[in-house]
């Protein structure tokens, strides 16, 4: 057995080596152009005409997070065989992908139920769902090809791209060899739009997490409190009271002015979870695209390899983050709010 491991090591160890002469070897022949660096997601194709939606272009973050689906598809298809297998044996541990996959949800199944008590079994689907998406959206980073593979499209400028020269012709078909050079120098120069941009790094995705978790937020406040939750923003009741009693104190006048505009900061409060949510992730997953990319072109030989190791823990961690603070905000809005929330809370208690 101890043969075999050192064997084993061995084998790993003039493979990496072999890798990372054949990257030298690759970057000497193909020397890195400066990365062009972007926010808005590049276009594959379109525009397509659909009904009701108008223009739709089709962008390489549309097909990262199409991939993203599938391998959520296909992780619930492997826990769902996982599964089966263990029903002759129900005492049996989950093993592969299902054991992972066990593991994580029982460890954030404790913690949404050691903070938000007896919603928790609302809350936690949302949580997971949240987790799971920006976990596997975030690590498609990891899978070479992305950001990195895609159309040769001209470029113009004071650009650093790719010119095309023709070498042979077989028939129709130009076959070129690629030279590093300037779209401000002689002849087209070439740039690369990758078939697949991570999700993370479009702002379209994450705003859109962000806009699905502050209305969840919503719902579950609804859920738990009924319509007295909306007083939580528009507390106009002890306003219609002083009017209707005609009170004139100066502690009653003051307070029912003072609930209305903490409500209305509480509603300013709820838009401004949105553009948190939704630059958190961004910004720190966009920064470690550009921060690869840079290495990339600077030093290509196996620096990048630690960066990535990096970035798969900040995916992690922003992952849990975003869910985490989902928990948060849904347990908060559980809590009730006036007399009208608590009946609510009462009634479904």
């Amino acid at each position: 057995m101890e043969e075999t491991r050192k064997t084993r090591r061995g084998y790993y160890r003039w493979l990496i080596l072999l890798l990372i002469a054949g990257n030298v070897v690759a970057t000497v022949a193909f020397p890195p152009i400066r990365p062009h660096v972007q926010v808005p997601a590049e276009t594959l194709a379109g525009p397509f005409n659909l009904p009701v939606v108008g223009e739709l272009y089709l962008t390489n973050t549309m097909v990262a997070t199409l991939l993203a689906d599938v391998l959520l598809i296909a992780m619930a298809f492997s826990v769902r065989q996982g599964i089966r297998r263990n029903k002759a044996e129900p005492l049996a541990a989950l093993r592969g992908v299902a054991g992972v996959v066990e593991t994580a949800i029982e460890g954030l199944h404790n913690l949404v139920e050691s903070t938000a008590g007896k919603w928790a079994g609302r809350i936690l689907p949302w949580m997971i769902t949240f987790v799971l998406m920006v976990l596997v959206a975030n690590w498609t980073e990891l899978i070479p090809g992305v950001d990195s593979i895609g159309w040769l499209h001209e470029v113009h400028g004071d650009v650093e791209g790719y010119p095309a020269r023709e070498l042979f012709r077989v028939g129709e078909l130009k076959v070129s060899s690629i030279v590093k050079e300037t779209a401000s120098g002689h002849g087209p120069a070439y740039g690369v739009i990758p078939f697949i941009r991570v999700a993370s790094t479009d702002l379209n995705f994450t705003v859109a997490l962000a806009l699905t978790a502050v209305v969840a937020i919503q719902v579950v406040g609804v859920m738990a409190n009924g319509p007295g939750y909306f007083t939580k923003f528009f507390n106009f009741r002890d306003a219609v009271r002083m009017w209707v009693r005609q009170t004139l104190g100066p502690f009653d006048v003051l307070m029912p002015i003072l609930n209305v505009f903490v409500g209305l900061l509480e509603l300013v409060a709820e838009v401004a979870k949105i553009i948190s949510f939704g630059f958190r992730l961004f910004g720190n997953i966009f920064a470690g695209s550009v921060l690869l990319f840079v290495l990339g072109s600077l030093v290509p030989v196996f620096v990048q390899s630690g960066v990535l190791l990096f970035e798969m823990f900040v995916g992690v961690i922003q992952a849990l983050v975003f869910g985490m603070l989902t928990m948060v905000f849904m347990t908060m809005a559980t809590q009730s709010h006036g007399a009208q929330g608590e009946e609510h809370a009462a009634a479904h208690g």
